[in-house]
Parts: C-alpha cells; structure tokens; sequence
C-alpha cells in the first residue's frame, strides 16, 4: 500500500498490530486505521485472514503446552525477528 496520509497505516504497522487487532487491543482510532488499511491493501487483507484461519486451527495455546524443546525453537526463532529487516526498530 502506498499512503500520502500519515494517518495511514504501513503494511509494517499492520503486521505488527495483528495480535492487538484480534485480542481487541486496539484503540477506536488505531482499529479504524487497521481496518482502513486491510480495505485497501490485498496483501495485508490476506494474511489477516491467514492468522485469523491460524488462530481457529490452533484453538488456545498455552506456553504450559509446549514441551520444553518446542517452547524454546520459538522463542529463538522469534527474539530477533524486527532486527532483521530494519535496524530502527531495535528488540521487541
């Protein structure tokens, strides 16, 4: 998506305001914009609809769930997942 309006969300943003977005997390203004955006962008409307499709499948998940080995690949797989792309964002 390619937005003149800085009101307007990137497709970064949406992608990590996804989680918020399905715990109904946002606020009225940041879920107006979330939902604006997956209006407009096919691609971030898509994988909307791929965690959505993944959250059902999954059912609720625990961490106490997990075997130890599991629990650990990913958190690892994880940890560093914004550093990889852009340098600004720094840790979660």
């Amino acid at each position: 998506m390619t937005s003149a309006d800085p009101d307007d969300l990137t497709c970064q943003e949406l992608v990590e305001l996804v989680t918020d977005y399905f715990e109904d997390a946002l606020s009225p203004a940041d879920r107006a914009r979330f939902l604006a955006h997956v209006a407009d962008c096919e691609g971030c409307a898509i994988h909307v609809v791929q965690v959505e499709k993944t959250i059902q499948s999954l059912g609720s998940l625990h961490e106490r769930d997990l075997a130890p080995a599991t629990r650990d690949a990913l958190l690892g797989a994880f940890r560093d997942w914004h550093r990889e792309g852009d340098p600004a964002r720094g840790s979660v």
